[in-house]
């Protein structure tokens, strides 16, 4: 069975802060380079070396598909790997890329662009459980402890604690089956509801989602200090020869 692999990178990397990027003119960490190439191919090589990805639809702002679309072509000549633009938002670019997948698609795999360190084995395990069960994310368990709060005008107040042993971290990939994603970007576009991933979406559905077991080492680099820690990642992956 195979898979279509959905990277939203059209974010603005407000928290990566300005001047922080390779790339003249942005702070989108997406785009920041990483032993010569942008953290986005980093994580595209990962899915591309995957025999089960179909295809891989990469949904960037407008202005950015001439320069991104060069920038594959150059890596992957073929057309697995394809350039859309993308929208305002996470969910508007997710569910462009969505509209734009080829025909015959069972599941879709949707991916943070700036988490390149991703492994294999765990890419090819979620698609293992999404194919059993239509729905499943990677997660890893919390280890701190969770509070829920209540925020005031002038304070934040702790309202109960959440027992760790019920609570995991959500990671990418997140994996569905493409008639279900579908069905759940429809239901929220119709409903004006604004998610944070697509499981809630399909959650909304009454859909169980399996939790197959993540990596500490699937960080999603969103602020300057993750940088260094993805330098040191890679470093260990170049030794092990397992390039990102």
């Amino acid at each position: 069975m195979k898979v279509a692999v959905i990277l939203p990178a059209a974010g603005l990397g407000t928290r990566m802060g300005k001047g922080t990027a390779e790339r003249a003119g942005t702070s989108r960490k997406q785009f920041m380079l990483l032993d010569g190439s942008p953290i986005l191919m980093h994580t595209v090589r990962k899915f591309a070396a995957s025999p089960r990805v179909g295809e891989i639809v990469i949904a960037v702002r407008a202005e950015d598909t001439e320069w991104v679309r060069e920038l594959v072509l150059h890596e992957f000549p073929g057309g697995r790997v394809r350039v859309v633009a993308g929208g305002n938002s996470r969910q508007e670019s997710v569910e462009n890329a969505l509209a734009s997948l080829h025909p015959g698609s069972e599941l879709v795999a949707v991916h943070d662009a700036v988490r390149p360190f991703i492994d294999l084995e765990t890419i090819h395990a979620v698609f293992d459980e999404a194919a059993e069960t239509g729905a499943a994310i990677v997660g890893v368990p919390a280890v701190d402890t969770v509070k829920q709060v209540i925020r005031g005008t002038t304070h934040v107040r702790v309202r109960a604690t959440l027992p760790r042993e019920k609570l995991v971290m959500a990671q990418t990939p997140q994996v569905f089956r493409y008639d279900l994603l579908l069905r759940a970007y429809q239901e929220a576009r119709k409903d004006n509801f604004v998610a944070t991933d697509e499981s809630s979406m399909v959650e909304r559905l009454d859909v169980e989602v399996s939790v197959v077991p993540g990596s500490d080492r699937n960080i999603k680099i969103t602020k300057p200090t993750d940088m260094e820690l993805a330098h040191l990642f890679l470093r260990e992956e170049l030794a092990r020869g397992t390039q990102a």
